[in-house]
């Protein structure tokens, strides 16, 4: 029994547990007993705050002397403690970066994730404009992109992209000005760049090194028109990170821009469970990763604690800014806008697909089944999911068949179903807005009876190929909806995700039975 007289007033971190002991939410306040207390006496909480409460068994609590150590404190007790009620802090999408690695000779390319030596800049949203940069500033400066310098030159030194440092036609420090040069486009500094380019223009010029100053004209020019399309340029000193989002049915779609001395370098987003101070447990959870900019720039005020925080974590001042007009509130619209775009561009095909199913609710969260097999052999089971009419591929799930003898699709669909909703009942998931098949009537009822069975009402629906015919239960011929309608098209499209995962699965299966 958990008795909230005894908590104290002063500020700290509270650590809920379940019945066996387990942290599963970690917590900070001004005031600990009054905050520790609104869990258990109002009556408007979320749904995801209702089953923290109904699964706290525990409490114990640490005072800190003010609101800032409790941010710190707060940090690291969820790394340590890894509560599964605090928000999980993962991309929505991941980005590519470019690299420029820590040799003698550095290497620029493309990377997946920082975590090898050197630097990373990025990431970049747009693969093209990532591929365009990196292209260039290989060709402007000539830049080395292989993994090993080889022992004779390579198309690239014959075409004249690269310096070719393999042939010793470039040294060492000549070469690491050119890399450093391209950093600097990188980090945003062309201004710069350009201006110490048109100064060794001149001088070449001066000296009749013709070769040399046309070569820098060129590098001026392609310099200048990079910068022409940068999306956003401010002339900054300093940077800044614009953060804005939308709740939506109890979800918050977030988006976080990072601008680098003006110029948009980068942007995240996360989807994560609306709770009570959702948004300054993010901006604790996020910067306790990344170094906090000299500005943050936020749609609604924070406690002033938070600016303590980040000022903390920089180790110099942070402002937290509300702009509510002039330039920087443009630019958090800005931000709104993309939230926009890129969260909800596909609720109208969600909208028709409710019309057109007669769905009872929007179908924000799609799961699909499919089999694959060769024969019977090696048959796999996918389940890939879509998340406001987009793959949440991180919720994907596959499944080796284990039941089901020789060439049965129905009872292989089976057995995928029971075994994704019997598990979901088991630790208290949340299901679908509408479950898809990939066949026809014969899967359909398969699966319709095993969610029949669990006692699970989830609307589902199957989509057979060739005529790419839709069946609902109830019903013994197809709905009247034409394979060119949006409602048709999302269909397919979620169905041919799953015959990718499910193909590329049982395609790994088969090359581990034929290895030798």
């Amino acid at each position: 029994m958990i008795d909230l007289q005894t908590l104290p007033t002063e500020p700290g971190c509270y650590l809920f547990s379940d019945s066996e002991g387990t942290i599963i939410y970690v917590g900070k306040a001004k005031n600990l007993r009054r905050r520790v207390s609104s869990y258990f006496s109002r009556h408007d909480l979320d749904p995801k705050t209702r089953c923290l409460v109904a699964a706290i068994a525990g409490l114990d609590f640490i005072v800190t002397d003010n609101e800032v150590e409790a941010f710190i404190l707060e940090n690291t007790l969820i790394k340590k403690h890894q509560p599964k009620y605090n928000i999980d802090l993962k991309d929505a999408k991941r980005y590519a970066y470019i690299h420029v690695t820590d040799e003698p000779y550095p290497r620029i390319h493309t990377a997946r994730q920082p975590d090898g030596n050197g630097r990373y800049y990025g990431p970049f949203v747009s693969a093209r404009e990532r591929e365009d940069l990196l292209r260039l500033l290989k060709s402007l400066f000539g830049l080395r992109s292989c993994r090993r310098l080889p022992r004779r030159p390579c198309l690239r030194a014959h075409i004249g992209s690269c310096s070719a440092p393999c042939t010793g036609r470039i040294g060492e420090d000549d070469y690491r000005e050119r890399a450093r040069r391209a950093e600097a486009v990188l980090k945003g500094d062309i201004a710069g760049l350009i201006r110490t380019l048109r100064e060794e223009m001149a001088v070449s010029a001066e000296r009749q090194e013709y070769e040399r100053a046309m070569e820098l004209r060129d590098q001026i020019a392609a310099l200048e028109g990079l910068r022409e399309r940068q999306h956003v340029d401010r002339q900054k000193t300093y940077n800044e990170d614009i953060v804005n989002y939308i709740v939506s049915e109890g979800t918050v779609f977030l988006m976080l821009f990072n601008v680098d001395r003006g110029t948009l370098s980068g942007k995240r987003e996360y989807t994560f469970d609306e709770t009570e101070g959702f948004l300054e447990e993010f901006l604790a959870r996020y910067y306790a990763d990344h170094e906090p900019p000299q500005e943050v720039i936020l749609p609604v005020p924070v406690d002033d604690a938070v600016a303590g925080y980040l000022s903390h974590l920089r180790g110099g001042k942070v402002r937290v800014v509300v702009p509510q007009r002039g330039e920087k509130k443009n630019l958090l619209d800005l931000v709104r806008k993309n939230v926009e775009i890129a969260f909800f561009g596909d609720r109208i095909k969600l909208d028709e697909l409710k019309r057109r199913l007669h769905l009872p609710d929007l179908p924000v969260a799609i799961e699909c089944f499919d089999i694959s097999h060769l024969s019977g052999t090696a048959m796999v089971g996918s389940m890939v999911r879509f998340l406001w009419g987009k793959p949440d591929k991180r919720n994907y799930r596959r499944f080796r068949i284990r039941t089901v003898e020789g060439v049965d699709d129905f009872a292989a669909i089976a057995e995928v179903v029971r075994r994704r909703y019997s598990r979901l009942q088991k630790e208290g998931g949340e299901f679908p807005d509408l479950i898809l098949i990939d066949g026809g009537k014969g899967q359909l009822a398969a699966a319709t009876a095993v969610l029949k069975d669990l006692g699970i009402r989830v609307p589902i629906a199957a989509i057979a190929k060739r005529e790419e015919e839709v069946f609902v239960p109830g019903f013994s011929h197809p709905l009247p909806l034409e394979r060119h309608e949006k409602a048709s098209l999302f269909l397919q499209e979620i169905r041919d995700e799953a015959h990718r995962f499910a193909i590329t699965y049982h395609r790994t299966l088969r090359k581990k039975t034929v290895a030798p």
